[in-house]
């Protein structure tokens, strides 16, 4: 007989469906191909026009250009290594590991670094992961080329208050999240996800529904995605009180993975007209035993 899940590893098992998939690394060489064809292009023009003014400025987009080059090829360095680290910590253990390498190998101030530490503390310690996304500066800590991590930070703030049940705090930080500047589709749909249950947890249940009707949870490219679009679905359908959306949400999530529902019931701040769809389906399929369903956090 398969064993019954509790609600600590049905939260746990949403944590890692709530990463998404691994975005791979930039192709640098495509990268230089093109932005050296562009200097060389540069550098003819300022050589066949007769005057000193067209080749410094050559002179200087090359140089910035040099230091992109070195800026990115460091980034995308750190990027797989902190990468390497989260896909080999797949246990206690080894995530235990993995922290003491980014605490030993980055300085404290390295904002991937600290994303990287958070999405290894969520898994055991929501509220250290929490404490760690905070030490980041949003304001100051940034460079112009690095602020679009500061939205993944926010994001994944959001994300960390919704999971412990405190919507206010998440709505407090997606209401300052621009998704119409992520490039990015699957971190434009994360974004948006995190948004919408945060409005719809705070009242805002149809403004949380237009922003998700813009995203098709079902879409091939979605992956893993697909389920938190469709809890935050759940929450932006209970929130304007429509029990059909309710129930289409709650059989998608369930048809994804049963377990997932725990989290709407004996939650803390759950809709009314939410857990009691989802407790209908998970007392139904034997998922979560009567006598936790009021389990505290």
């Amino acid at each position: 007989m398969k064993k019954k899940k509790s609600v600590a590893e049905v939260q746990k098992e949403l944590r890692q469906l709530s990463k998404g998939e691994e975005v791979p690394p930039v192709d640098l060489k495509k990268f230089y191909l093109r932005v050296g064809a562009f200097l060389v292009v540069v550098w003819i023009i300022a050589f066949i026009l007769n005057s000193w003014i067209p080749k410094a400025v050559a002179g200087v987009l090359t140089v910035i250009a040099g230091g992109v080059f070195v800026w990115l090829k460091i980034t995308v360095k750190k990027q797989m290594a902190l990468g390497a680290l989260l896909k080999g910590a797949d246990t206690q253990e080894g995530r235990k590991e993995a922290l003491e390498r980014i605490n030993s190998q980055f300085k404290k101030s390295d904002t991937s670094a600290a994303i990287a530490k958070a999405q290894l503390q969520m898994q055991d310690d929501p509220r250290a992961a929490l404490a760690t996304l905070e030490a980041v500066n949003l304001d100051k800590d940034l460079s112009p080329m690095a602020a679009p991590m500061a939205g993944q930070v926010r994001a994944m703030r959001a994300m960390i208050h919704l999971t412990l049940g405190e919507p206010q705090q998440a709505r407090a930080l997606v209401d300052k999240l621009d998704l119409g500047k992520q490039q990015e589709p699957k971190t434009r749909a994360m974004f948006a996800a995190v948004a919408a249950e945060a409005w719809a947890r705070t009242g805002q249940g149809q403004k949380a529904l237009d922003t998700l009707d813009l995203f098709n949870p079902e879409a091939p490219d979605m992956g893993e995605l697909r389920a938190q679009l469709w809890r935050a679905r759940a929450f932006a359908f209970a929130s304007v009180n429509d029990t059909k959306g309710v129930g289409r949400a709650v059989k998608k999530l369930s048809e994804i993975n049963p377990h997932l529902l725990g989290m709407f019931v004996g939650q803390k701040k759950i809709h009314p007209l939410l857990e009691r769809e989802a407790k209908q389906v998970v007392m139904r399929m034997g998922i979560v035993p009567r006598k936790v369903v009021r389990q505290k956090m």
